[in-house]
């Protein structure tokens, strides 16, 4: 293709493309679920190579299978988009259905962001084995929810009873939660951080989950990506007194020196230089006397003695 030429009735290609301009910018869609635009945090990121297009995690069912120690291979891919081109999703119908159900005897294979259209379980994990919506597993746990209760993240009533959208903590069996609620907190809590919201309980709420099919980031929390505490990390070099008597003026600190900088030993949110840490107009949050220069940097947090459960658990979880 060299050039557009503009037309009454649009844009086309000039040569042998005949495919509109729009059709030729677009992105290009998975070779196996068809969509170009599909959730990130669902499908994973997009695999590229030699005009093969597929997400990651629509690719993993079959590539856990094989087991290969070499990593996923340009010939793996081939050969899962070529078999998953020959089964249909009984969701929606379409080919490219790379998901099988694991149930012995069980023929029914889908997309996998047609799974929650289908009432389908992906579990992230281990074999990453996947069910439909007849042989998925279920909560064992015996609960039912109370008249009037509530989704404790959205806030909207639940179901009369545990169901692939209505699930329940099996630690407290107090708190329930819609499916994709307790999905999104998933993707942005990530592994170390991912809790009952009620309980706070961790290692029975997080298998239990991982389990009934959530997808559970194995990174930190979102709310911790790009700096979003750097601030906090920041020391506070500025002198608060009424009257500041520093020829460098309210903006000098100096580590050591007649005019060394002394944080409030309380909250460290104020200061003021040497000479007028005594006086009536320096800043002080703290008793007289109190103020002390305080560490640039934050000590590290003591570990405990004995490695918890969750812990053992998620270290046997990165070695698979």
């Amino acid at each position: 293709v060299r050039h557009v030429r503009e037309e009454a009735d649009g844009p086309r290609l000039d040569g042998r493309c005949s495919f509109p301009l729009a059709f030729a910018l677009s992105p290009p869609a998975c070779l196996l679920c068809r969509r170009a635009e599909a959730d990130p945090a669902l499908c994973g990121d997009k695999l590229e190579k030699r005009g093969l297009c597929a997400h990651v995690f629509c690719l993993v069912s079959y590539l856990f299978q094989q087991r290969s120690r070499d990593g996923v291979r340009l010939e793996d891919i081939r050969r899962t988009i070529a078999q998953a081109a020959q089964k249909h999703c009984f969701v929606c119908g379409e080919s490219g259905a790379a998901i099988s159900c694991r149930e012995m005897g069980c023929d029914r294979s889908f997309h996998l962001p047609c799974a929650v259209e289908g009432g389908c379980i992906t579990q992230f994990f281990g074999l990453y084995r996947a069910f439909c919506w007849e042989h998925r597993p279920e909560q064992a746990v015996e609960a039912a929810p109370e008249e009037n209760t509530t989704c404790l993240i959205c806030l909207e009533p639940v179901g009369e009873r545990k169901s692939y959208s209505t699930m329940v903590c099996p630690a407290c069996k107090h708190a329930w939660f819609h499916r994709g609620c307790i999905q999104n907190q998933a993707i942005h809590a990530g592994f170390s951080c991912f809790q009952c919201p009620h309980c706070q309980n961790e290692y029975r709420f997080l298998m239990e989950m991982l389990t009934m099919g959530i997808q559970i980031p194995r990174r930190g929390p979102s709310w911790e990506d790009d700096g979003a505490y750097e601030q906090l990390y920041e020391r506070h070099s500025r002198c608060d007194a009424r009257e500041c008597l520093c020829p460098g003026g309210r903006e000098q600190a100096e580590e050591e020196g007649p005019w060394q900088l002394l944080l409030c030993c309380s909250c460290a949110a104020e200061g003021t230089h040497r000479p007028r840490s005594a006086s009536p107009g320096a800043a002080r949050h703290g008793p007289p006397g109190a103020a002390a220069r305080l560490p640039a940097t934050r000590a590290a947090p003591a570990r405990p003695a004995w490695p918890s459960r969750l812990a053992v658990a998620r270290r046997r979880w990165r070695r698979r």
